[in-house]
């Protein structure tokens, strides 16, 4: 009986609730803001980075976790005196890559890559800042690239220097209008006014972060060093086919470099960078959890405001309605009663707003989805954050308005005006 009587209790409670909600459909709408802007932060920003995490691992698992590279600098450096020191580095050179071909056991291959932008152009198709890149044979397999049509240069080639390259699949799209990728097969681009011959066309990379990684000329190193020129660094790219003996493989050719740079056991600068999968998905996690932390503290002021708005809109409720509070006490309405209602009339307020919330969250992460080309990971546990996080809110700013109307002296409440 006792539970009969309750759940009677609150089922009242709930429908007295909602006829004032819907009596007060303005104000209602009002209180709602401060809580779908907290929700839709949480919501929005969990869903992306959540997309953002599977696109980017995606990303470096192409090429494996057992791959790193030796540079004259990081990839990532963050600030102007980080840059002037990493520039009085030596170069890394061919030596240093055939030093660490020679010495380092663990290495089970070994490749090295000059980078640059050019313009290339096919006859009067032209694509400005393509990422073109000079490479050794094994840096095919170290990178996981697949032909899709034709092939990659040959040893000769590759000793020769011979002016042939393998493109992606954006150069295909661009420079001959989306032909199919065996028809550009023998054709001749120039890049920055030298012609190369089209033998291979890499299957498709796809994007990361809305970025394409398939507008690129590949080119034999050799051929690369007549076009860039022979002095400037290059990247030492390193493969380890027993992930037991990764951190093994990069001490040995830590102490190459070291050796080669006359670098004693005291001095704590290499003189040059190794990075590695783990290394790029660190500084990615650095960044993401810092978003992660901005995010909760601007939701959390959201959700305090929207808080704080509700409660000051129930006591707003409890003053307009104490006549209505006083006939209820009159009438037989206990303590308990008058607690529960005003905690309840918050919950749905703020629920609906929580839900309203979620709603408007993944709409916002999957148009930026679509504009960024990532996936949207929506997660049930999301959602239900946030319909906890609205309950919450809703049952604490429901209490004091609550405690307000239980307290108030049914006579008093009766004569009021």
């Amino acid at each position: 009986m006792a539970a009969f009587r309750t759940i009677k209790v609150l089922g009242e409670s709930f429908k007295l609730a909602l006829l004032s909600l819907q009596a007060n459909k303005l104000r209602t709408f009002l209180t709602l803001i401060g809580v779908i802007v907290g929700v839709t932060s949480v919501i929005s920003v969990i869903t992306i980075i959540t997309g953002l995490d599977t696109t980017v691992a995606n990303a470096f698992s192409s090429q494996g976790s057992t791959v790193f590279s030796v540079a004259k600098r990081p990839l990532v450096i963050t600030s102007r005196e980080d840059m002037i020191v990493y520039n009085r580095r030596k170069d890394v050179t061919r030596d240093d890559a055939d030093a660490i071909i020679r010495g380092c056991r663990a290495c089970s291959s070994v490749g090295i890559s000059a980078n640059g932008m050019s313009l290339v152009k096919y006859g009067d198709n032209r694509s400005e800042g393509v990422s073109v890149r000079g490479l050794s044979l094994p840096m095919f397999e170290i990178e996981n690239t697949a032909i899709q049509s034709g092939r990659k240069w040959t040893d000769q080639e590759a000793e020769t220097g011979s002016e042939v390259c393998v493109v992606g699949a954006d150069i295909i799209e661009n420079l001959f209008n989306g032909i199919e990728p065996d028809r550009a097969l023998g054709e001749t681009i120039r890049v920055d006014g030298v012609p190369y011959r089209i033998v291979g066309v890499a299957a498709p990379f796809g994007k990361v972060l809305g970025f394409s990684r398939d507008n690129f000329v590949y080119l034999p190193f050799q051929a690369s060093q007549r076009l860039f020129g022979a002095r400037g660094s290059i990247t030492v790219h390193i493969k380890v086919n027993d992930a037991s003996e990764f951190e093994l493989a990069q001490d040995e050719a830590r102490a190459i470099m070291r050796a080669r740079r006359g670098k004693d056991p005291s001095d704590r600068e290499d003189g040059f960078s190794i990075e590695s999968q783990d290394a790029f998905l660190a500084i990615y996690g650095n960044a993401t959890s810092g978003i992660y932390a901005a995010t909760i503290a601007v939701a959390a002021v959201s959700l305090v405001v929207g808080g704080i708005v509700v409660m000051n809109i129930m006591l707003v409720s409890v003053t307009e309605r104490t006549r209505e509070i006083g006939l209820r006490k009159a009438v037989g309405a206990r303590w308990i009663d008058l607690m529960q209602q005003f905690p309840i009339e918050a919950v749905v307020v703020t629920v609906c707003g929580g839900l309203i919330g979620i709603v408007v969250g993944y709409g916002l992460a999957y148009l930026l989805s679509l504009a960024m080309g990532f996936p949207v990971a929506i997660r049930v546990s999301s959602a239900l954050l946030g319909v906890a996080v609205s309950l919450v809110v809703g049952i604490v700013s429901g209490l004091y308005p609550a405690w307000r109307a239980a307290d108030l002296d049914p006579i008093d409440a009766m004569r009021n005006e």
